[in-house]
């Protein structure tokens, strides 16, 4: 029997989507926020955004008093971004007002349709009010000019994202909450686009972003670099790295591009694992089927300018070199996170899950121990590789974390890995490998959430009863009995 993710957060989440059809017709305002069980004030109803042109303007010490109408917050560091963000969307519902997500930053102006706006601002939200009304199923831009020093945040669980300043630029990291801080949008998982990232820096600097650079120019001291994404993208795994990077452009054998973006005091300790990437992308799509993305690569700051690595789309970022098994990890995530991203941040275990399940098959296939051995030590309690105390992995179900604090905690990694081994046992490993490429082609470029998730494996597989391991494994409190 297949147990599915909660029926109201689901309603509630299509409701925020399209509000008319809660609220009966007109124009009224999309909600502030789809209401996502851990992050409810994240997103916005009532449109969709289909593409972001962001051109943006960095200075990593530049002196406020040369630009008082930016002199918005007291920045000890005084950088500064300048940005226009233009939106594309189209209309769900008839739409007379509507939101976007900005925290902190000073609005300038914002247009719909070249038309002058009027807004307003409260906490994250930026409420747009076009001069007319717009209809469903229209498709219309939105223009906001901003500026000033852009925020770090600080998560539920204590890590930092959104805009991390380092010792020679800064590193814009997004999950679940930091893109935010950098430029306006429909900050949800739910709701992907396209992107052209445009990013002026010092001479002297490079700015890596997601996709592909179509255009680098310096002129009057000033770089300009030009990056275009053409698959749908996640805000949160959007990425904007600025500092002192080598850069290199190779191919795969399968003629790939790869683009790697390394801090120079790491490039020697990066060489030799990241010289992994093409055999890891070939044993990748062998495994996990057709790569869904235009490009791959890494992106390598210093140890300490971020906290942690994270899968931003065609080119994770890594503080530090990373090891080979965390760079299968992120690589994985190309499939399971940012191609199949997860409807809500209670999928998030369709993310984990997975890429910690690649690192398991990784090493079973490279000489190291079988997934078996890895599966019966976590569950023994011995902490292989990196696993926290055993008590930490049962604390929660994979399915339902405990909070907007615990969505990267063991249970959604380790535990959603074990989730996913038990599938293997029960249904053997062809119609295993089938589901991981099934799973990836059907929702690429999508979303899915655990429910999707469990009737895809019983559909796959009808002549199997997968009801323990859901109510045990997936959605139990507690550790299961020995398996």
């Amino acid at each position: 029997m297949s147990r599915s993710a909660p029926v109201v957060p689901a309603v509630l989440l299509a409701c925020a989507l399209t509000l008319s059809a809660c609220t009966g017709g007109g124009a009224k305002s999309g909600s502030s926020g789809l209401r996502d069980p851990y992050f409810p004030k994240m997103g916005n109803g009532g449109y969709d955004v289909t593409h972001y042109g962001l051109t943006l303007d960095y200075d990593p010490g530049s002196d406020p008093d040369d630009n008082p109408d930016d002199n918005t917050d007291d920045n000890p560091d005084g950088d500064r971004l300048r940005g226009t963000a233009v939106i594309t969307a189209r209309a769900t519902q008839d739409l007379g007002a509507f939101d976007l997500d900005l925290k902190g930053l000073h609005v300038k102006g914002v247009t719909v349709e070249g038309k002058d706006a009027r807004w307003e601002r409260s906490g994250q939200e930026l409420t747009v009010h076009p001069k007319r009304d717009l209809a469903k199923g229209e498709t219309f831009r939105t223009t906001v000019r901003y500026s000033g020093s852009p925020e770090t945040i600080t998560d539920p669980d204590g890590s930092e994202e959104g805009w991390l300043r380092t010792g020679d630029g800064a590193l814009a990291l997004g999950e679940p909450t930091g893109s935010m801080a950098w430029f306006p949008g429909n900050h949800h998982p739910s709701d992907k686009a396209t992107y052209d990232i445009e990013i002026t820096v010092p001479e002297g600097l490079r700015a890596v972003s997601n996709g592909e650079l179509k255009n680098e120019s310096t002129r009057k001291g000033r770089t300009t670099f030009s990056w275009h994404t053409a698959e749908p993208m996640a805000s949160y795994v959007t990425t904007v790295a600025i500092g002192t990077y080598e850069t290199r452009a190779t191919r795969t054998k399968t003629d790939l591009p790869v683009y790697v973006a390394v801090d120079p005091s790491q490039s020697e300790a990066s060489r030799e694992v990241l010289a992994q990437i093409p055999e890891i992308m070939t044993w990748a799509e062998d495994t996990f089927g057709r790569y869904p993305f235009s490009s791959t690569g890494a992106i390598v700051d210093r140890e300490g300018d971020a906290e942690y690595a994270l899968e931003t789309q065609n080119r994770p970022v890594f503080p530090g070199p990373p090891d080979t098994e965390t760079l299968v990890h992120e690589l994985a995530h190309q499939w399971y996170g940012n191609s199949v991203t997860p409807a809500t941040w209670r999928d998030m275990w369709l993310n984990e899950g997975f890429a910690t399940y690649a690192e398991w098959l990784w090493q079973e296939e490279h000489d190291g121990q079988s997934a078996q051995e890895i599966f019966d030590a976590l569950y023994e309690g011995d902490h292989y590789p990196d696993a926290t105390d055993d008590k930490d992995i049962w604390s929660f179900p994979p399915a339902e974390p405990s909070g907007p604090g615990t969505i990267s905690d063991s249970p959604v990694y380790e535990r959603g890995a074990m989730v996913l081994h038990k599938i293997r046992q029960k249904v053997g490993d062809d119609t295993f490998r089938a589901l991981l490429r099934g799973w990836a082609a059907e929702h690429r470029h999508g979303n899915a959430d655990t429910g999707e998730f469990t009737a895809y494996v019983e559909k796959l597989a009808p002549d199997e009863d997968f009801g323990e391991i859901w109510e045990d494994w997936l959605y139990g409190d507690g550790k299961p009995a020995k398996p």
